[in-house]
């Protein structure tokens, strides 16, 4: 029966060594013996380690200590020099009367099962590397739209949205979003892609290309839905600011031909006033003449301050004076029309930081408007335009005001917008050019009208211009100036 045991003994296919409580090894199996060589008077650490002392954390001394067995993971070194990976389980070794007199320690050869591991460690290490860097928003959603994976990329403009419902973390709604391409996924199986307008923590809305990818289980179930939404703002940016383009050409020709022919016939009138000596005749084909060549200006102006995006020029600027020296150049072409025009003006308002050259142009359209109101109502005889000017410790506060035909509601929430004219005449260039100076300087312009009584434009510009527009960064809204 001994023999039959020892048999046994050396059959198994691990390390199996037999050790006292000073750690000696008093039997070792044969596969011990082939790997670590011959195993009397040597010590368990010497031969699986070559180390001078034991080991800080041993499994056979937690057995003498507690006799219950013990398993840890080791490395140990072959005497041919291989690194091998054990899986150790120990036993104790006891007489009839329950002393513990060894410990058998079995280690058995995992070191394919833990280079298995390292390679999954790596490969889902790779896995977690290019889930965060690729170059768009991607999560992963359970059947519920819950998010159970995010990349850096979303976490960093949505925040950590694990747990979150998708259509909470991206557009902050209550409900799910129809129709849904991760839920469409969902119910048939096939990847699927959608144009959706997204808005990130901080509130920036982003146009992003989605693709919804399933992924499944062995069986080939879908368990989940990997969502990738590529921000292609710039590239919706580009088609508006084209679109507009395209627009601007066709409706400064309009305008130009329209301008064009008022010129002949101003011209007509002074070329037959001279041949008449009619110097009235003269005088009003003169007027005509000159008003076609303001308006010329006024709408080539326009078009470069929208054609190029410019960099304000910083200087500090005397609020007053810029309004006096506006108000010095409507003035002739509201006596033209018969307006009253008025400034009342804080002398104390002081200076703010802004391009001047901008912020004149923004109040000339914003003038220019309110007389043209006043120019086409035909309701009042008796018409104002008011050049209002309040300054306070941070900011400063223009108003202008006009009694002139107005606008309705419709028209007000559009007024901004490019190209709109509610007078039906022009290029509609100049609200929306006077709208995207104010907010290149950081401030705002507001307007409050009523068909057939006034408007008020009320436009606030701080003394010192943000840092992030000081320096040249983000300084036009997007949301304003494309076209829906």
């Amino acid at each position: 029966m001994e023999a039959l045991h020892r048999l046994y003994f050396d059959a198994m296919p691990c390390y199996l060594t037999v050790q006292d409580r000073d750690f000696r090894i008093i039997d070792a199996n044969r596969r011990f013996r082939e790997d670590f060589g011959a195993f009397e008077g040597r010590f368990c650490y010497q031969a699986y380690k070559r180390r001078s002392e034991r080991c800080e954390v041993c499994p056979v001394a937690r057995t003498f200590r507690d006799g219950q067995p013990h398993e840890s993971e080791e490395q140990v070194r072959t005497r041919a020099g291989v690194d091998v990976s054990v899986l150790v389980r120990t036993m104790p070794i006891m007489t009839d009367a329950g002393e513990i007199t060894a410990v058998m320690e079995m280690s058995t050869d995992i070191t394919h099962h833990t280079d298995l591991e390292g390679l999954l460690r790596r490969s889902q290490q790779r896995y977690r590397l290019l889930f965060d860097t690729v170059p768009c928003y991607v999560t992963v959603q359970d059947p519920e739209l819950n998010i159970v994976e995010a990349n850096r990329a979303f976490q960093e403009d949505f925040g950590n949205g694990l747990g979150r419902k998708c259509f909470e973390a991206y557009k902050h709604r209550r409900e799910a979003c129809t129709p849904c391409p991760v839920q469409e996924t969902f119910d048939d199986g096939e990847p699927h892609t959608r144009e959706e307008i997204v808005t990130s923590l901080s509130g920036k809305r982003m146009n992003v290309l989605v693709t919804a990818a399933p992924i499944r289980d062995a069986e080939g179930r879908v368990t989940g839905v990997m969502e990738m939404s590529a921000n292609i703002t710039q590239v919706r940016a580009l088609e508006s600011r084209l679109t507009q383009l395209g627009m601007l050409i066709g409706t400064v020709s309009h305008g130009l031909k329209g301008l064009l022919n008022g010129l002949g016939g101003g011209m007509y009138l002074v070329d037959t006033g001279f041949a008449k000596s009619d110097e009235q005749r003269v005088r009003k084909g003169w007027e005509t003449v000159r008003r076609n060549v303001a308006r010329i200006q006024s709408m080539v102006s326009d078009i470069l301050y929208y054609a190029k995006d410019r960099v304000p020029n910083w200087e500090q600027v005397s609020a007053v004076d810029v309004v006096r020296d506006v108000g010095s150049l409507a003035a002739p072409r509201a006596a033209e029309l018969g307006v009253r025009l008025t400034l009342d003006l804080d002398s104390a308002a002081g200076e703010i930081e802004a391009d001047a050259a901008a912020v004149h142009s923004m109040l000339v359209n914003l003038i220019e408007n309110s007389l043209d109101a006043c120019r086409l109502d035909q309701k009042k005889s008796d018409h104002a335009v008011g050049v209002r000017l309040r300054g306070d410790t941070d900011r400063v506060r223009y108003e202008i005001s006009d009694n002139g035909i107005g606008m309705d509601r419709e028209s007000c929430e559009k007024a901004f917008t490019l190209f709109f004219s509610s007078k039906g005449t022009g290029t509609g260039l100049g609200l929306f050019i006077a709208d995207r100076i104010a907010r290149a300087h950081g401030g705002t312009i507001t307007l409050e009208s009523q068909l057939d009584v006034g408007t008020r434009f009320v436009v606030e510009l701080p003394r010192s211009p943000p840092s992030d527009l000081r320096d040249g960064v983000d300084r036009h809204l997007p949301a304003k100036d494309a076209q829906p």
